[in-house]
């Protein structure tokens, strides 16, 4: 836990949430800022900032709350499918450094957009793959 974290207070019960789920390892909420009703985040009991922080661990069993947070919202909201995501980092939108899914309802014509998408120039490609696969 960290005393200065968001997340970590709402797991100690010292700021409120609409909880979804919960079991020894993760805690599942409604976004208070949700793209559509039913978005939940689902966060480890154990604070880590980021992907690269968690351990395996708690990841397998994050994404075990996911898939299950997913399948209720599917089940109970009726939603044509929806969106799991997670921003890692400041620079891809992530506000509360604590890592988190989001699980997003989706239906038809919501008006939500995925990102935008680019084309690589030529070798651009090789390049990025070529300095990605020297970190693996």
């Amino acid at each position: 836990m960290s005393t200065n974290c968001l997340f970590c207070k709402i797991i100690a019960g010292e700021i409120p949430a609409t909880k979804i789920y919960e079991d020894d390892k993760s805690l599942a909420f409604l976004d208070i800022n949700p793209v559509n009703p039913g978005h939940t985040l689902v966060i480890p009991k154990n604070h880590s900032e980021n992907l690269e922080e968690i351990s395996e661990e708690d990841l397998c069993d994050l994404i075990k709350s996911v898939k299950r947070v997913g399948g209720a919202i599917k089940e109970s909201l009726s939603p044509n499918g929806y969106n799991v995501g997670l921003n890692n980092g400041s620079g891809s939108g992530q506000i509360v450094p604590h890592i988190h899914f989001h699980v997003i309802p989706r239906k038809e014509g919501d008006g939500h957009k995925l990102w935008s998408q680019g084309k690589y120039e030529e070798e651009e490609a090789e390049e990025v793959a070529s300095q990605i696969k020297a970190k693996l």
